[in-house]
């Protein structure tokens, strides 16, 4: 199969620390078709060449086991070229239509690696321009829009250009190995699924946190916020996989199909709810592994008086028979104590003690996420078999770790994304309802802390946040995973 991969920004940053390294690692694997091309566009006045040369360069900043050889380079290079556009002008999508005719690939994917402000009119010129056949595909990367109004105006603008079959909203944490495997664990064994519900499961935690700050997206930043920036997508996303339904299929509309019933389900925000059972907080100066750092209000680009989140805790739940009682915790927040993605799934104790156990000890299942990939099941065994001690359990755990296990054989997020949408895939991406869905529930929210400073937390750079996400969590008799 041929192809041909449009990558609008394509000298951006995206573009260079996770794309091309993506496509590169697809190469690398022999996955990605070798009829291919990638044709990167940008306002820049490059060659095939120079572009192909500033590929090379850029690709020295990114993991070292992502860096391709020199031999590597020169044969992934013969994929790249080059076109210079003004994504305002229609003269320049002629010169593109011109250049995709030369080879009429089987398969044309526009990847618009762009600011979201620019969706609209590239839409709108690749369809005037005739770009938009049965075989093209196109990408769009998060935030589509900042409310419900903004989104749904793109994604209606993009509709009028392109059928839902064609379009790939892509959230990268769904491409995640562990991810991957959070859906066949549920779904792919009859183990855990029968427990999967109110009846075995006391809480449920999400945590997504980061230890950088907002390094130069400041100005980004300060527009976006936390809430936007993680929640109403990559956290969504995951609680979704956690609470769905088993589909019916693994068809992509009957996952998305499933996933929209609990976004439809999550407990709606009234400002009672909101008061005890949503925190944000922004970072202040503080110290990150070893070194001082500065507060959110004294980086670069950001307003000096800005009110905008860095931190987001919230508590909700999934109003359906499944999941009715069950507290869902969502944490997310930058300069945390550590980069450390995973999900948590408390279960209850056993309903009669026989055993001398640890004061609160129960099952868990851990699903890391980042730095490390992997799945942990947390249980209590037997002691020291002796008569003091005979009838006390020890926390003990299974873990399994995918770097171990798969080793080479694991495919990054981002190339397995770009290759479902090479191939036609839409599984792993969002489909629009289930876009304006997630706007909708995080919406008041967005309302309420608008230039509002009440209820803005201070946290020091390095810790977990503010005192009142684990107070939150801590009425309810429970604790954050990392204070178990």
């Amino acid at each position: 199969m041929s192809f041909d991969l449009v990558l609008f920004g394509g000298t951006g940053d995206l573009a260079w620390r996770k794309l091309l390294p993506a496509l590169f690692q697809a190469f690398r694997h022999g996955t990605l078709p070798r009829e291919g091309r990638i044709i990167g566009v940008g306002r820049d006045d490059l060659s095939h060449e120079q572009y192909r040369q500033l590929i090379q360069q850029r690709f020295e900043q990114v993991d070292l086991a992502k860096r391709p050889s020199p031999e590597e380079f020169s044969r992934f290079a013969e994929l790249l070229q080059f076109q210079r556009m003004d994504l305002s002008r229609p003269e320049d999508y002629a010169r593109l239509k011109d250049r995709l005719a030369q080879r009429n690939a089987d398969q044309v994917v526009m990847y618009l690696a762009t600011a979201p402000s620019l969706f609209t009119q590239a839409c709108e010129q690749l369809k005037v321009a005739g770009l938009t056949t049965p075989s093209t595909r196109i990408v769009l990367e998060k935030p589509l829009g900042h409310d419900v109004a903004s989104n749904r105006e793109i994604n209606e603008t993009v509709r009028r250009a392109f059928s839902e079959q064609q379009i790939f909203r892509i959230d990268h944490y769904l491409g995640k190995p562990a991810v991957q495997n959070l859906f066949a664990l549920r779904f792919g064994n009859s183990l855990f699924e029968p427990l999967w519900r109110r009846e075995t499961i006391a809480n449920i935690q999400v945590t997504i946190a980061e230890d950088l700050g907002v390094e130069k997206r400041g100005a980004f930043y300060d527009s976006t916020g936390a809430l936007r920036d993680m929640v109403q997508n990559h956290a969504l996303q995951l609680v979704c996989a956690l609470a769905m339904e088993p589909p019916i299929s693994a068809d992509a509309d009957a996952i998305r199909d499933e996933k929209l019933k609990v976004l439809r389900s999550l407990r709606p925000w009234t400002p009672e709810l909101m008061a005890q059972h949503a925190i944000r907080g922004q970072y202040g100066p503080g110290t990150v592994g070893g070194e001082a750092v500065p507060g959110y209000r004294q980086e670069a680009g950001v307003s000096p008086e800005s009110t905008t989140e860095t931190f987001v805790a919230l508590r909700t739940e999934v109003a359906n028979w499944r999941w009715a009682g069950v507290p869902f915790y969502i944490r997310t927040g930058k300069r945390l104590a550590a980069r450390d993605a995973h999900i948590v799934v408390n279960f209850r104790p056993a309903p009669h003690a026989i055993y001398n156990t640890p004061l609160g000890a129960a099952n868990r299942l851990v699903i890391d996420l980042q730095p490390r990939d992997g799945l942990e099941l947390h249980l209590l065994a037997q002691g020291q078999e002796n008569r003091r001690h005979a009838h006390s359990l020890v926390p003990v755990h299974l873990d399994l770790d995918f770097d171990k296990r798969f080793g080479s054989e694991r495919v990054g997020a981002y190339e397995r994304l770009l290759l479902d949408v090479i191939d036609g895939r839409l599984n792993l991406f969002v489909r629009s309802d289930e876009q304006e869905a997630a706007w909708r529930w995080v919406e008041p929210l967005l309302d309420s802390w608008r230039g509002n400073e009440n209820g803005l937390r201070a946290y020091a750079a390095g810790s977990w946040g503010p005192s009142a996400a684990s107070a939150m969590i801590a009425r309810d008799g429970f604790c954050w995973s990392e204070e178990q």
